[in-house]
């Protein structure tokens, strides 16, 4: 193995052998110059309170390493060049209108439009590191998944309702960044909304099929359909048709993480409703 993970290696390798659990990633075959990534999960089998043996698996991870490198590559690259142009197009706009107020009309187009570029790259972010997590689902409190979710679009747009339905607890698995998908689906709500102070209501529900259900309602216009399409995983980009946007992407891909599921449902008058349909998990301490 690489001599940068001996020591690693070795301190888990004495950790199972003290009885915990193993999963870990390293480098090996030299004759590679070590390029090859190995995914080691492991059991320790117990007998009379000793560790007997060892039971589990070693799966060359190498293809999925190099992906998330070339992932991140790209993302460093991109959002680092594009704050760096965007900031000074967008500070050059300002010096415009600054020198000559009657363009505020023109410049007022390309600072909006900067701006919403160099949300779509903190989008971009966000998912990569969502995508490139180890995806692994676990008992999380939806609850308070929702209430972070609800005090950060709050503090973005203080004119905003956002009323909230939950009972203390509501473990459902999921990944880590489960929050994200909320905040999202709130703050698309909002944005969406023709009113001065849209209202928003959140509901939570533990259910004896064994989900934990999200309802999102808005009093947004109806979602297009093709956004729709997005959230519920019905939806193929093409060369033709593409969404408006990172943002439901990114809430398609939590969920599905997260093994739940998307419904949408629209209506002219009553505005929008979203539901996230999650495993129920047993209840516990989480946070």
């Amino acid at each position: 193995m690489h001599p940068d993970d001996v020591d690693r290696v070795l301190e888990a390798m004495e950790r199972i052998s003290a009885g915990e659990s193993l999963d870990i990633e390293y480098r090996v075959n030299p004759g590679e110059d070590y390029g090859v990534w190995v995914w080691v999960q492991a059991e320790p089998i117990v007998e009379d309170g000793e560790v007997v043996r060892i039971t589990g698996f070693s799966r060359d991870v190498t293809d999925r390493r190099r992906r998330e490198r070339q992932l991140y590559v790209m993302d460093n690259l991109l959002r680092h060049n594009l704050r760096n142009d965007l900031t000074l197009i967008l500070g050059n706009a300002q010096l415009i209108e600054d020198e000559l107020p009657e363009a505020a009309d023109w410049t007022r187009v390309i600072r909006e439009t900067g701006e919403d570029l160099l949300e779509s790259a903190e989008k971009e972010r966000e998912i990569i590191d969502l995508l490139t997590s180890d995806g692994a689902c676990e008992p999380v409190n939806v609850c308070t998944r929702i209430e972070e979710a609800v005090s950060i679009v709050e503090s973005r747009f203080p004119s905003a309702v956002i009323e909230v339905d939950c009972p203390a607890s509501a473990s459902a698995n999921a990944v880590e960044d489960l929050e994200l998908a909320f905040v999202e689906l709130l703050e698309n709500a909002v944005r969406h909304s023709e009113s001065e102070t849209p209202s928003l209501s959140v509901t939570v529900q533990c259910r004896d099929d064994d989900t934990v259900r999200v309802r999102v309602r808005d009093d947004a216009p109806s979602i297009p359909e093709m956004e729709s399409m997005v959230l519920t995983g019905n939806y193929e980009m093409n060369d033709v048709y593409h969404s408006s946007g990172l943002g439901l992407w990114l809430v398609h891909w939590a969920v599905e993480l997260s093994d739940g599921l998307i419904t949408v449902t629209s209506s002219e008058d009553a505005g929008n409703t979203v539901e996230v349909v999650l495993g129920r998990a047993a209840e516990m301490a989480v946070d």
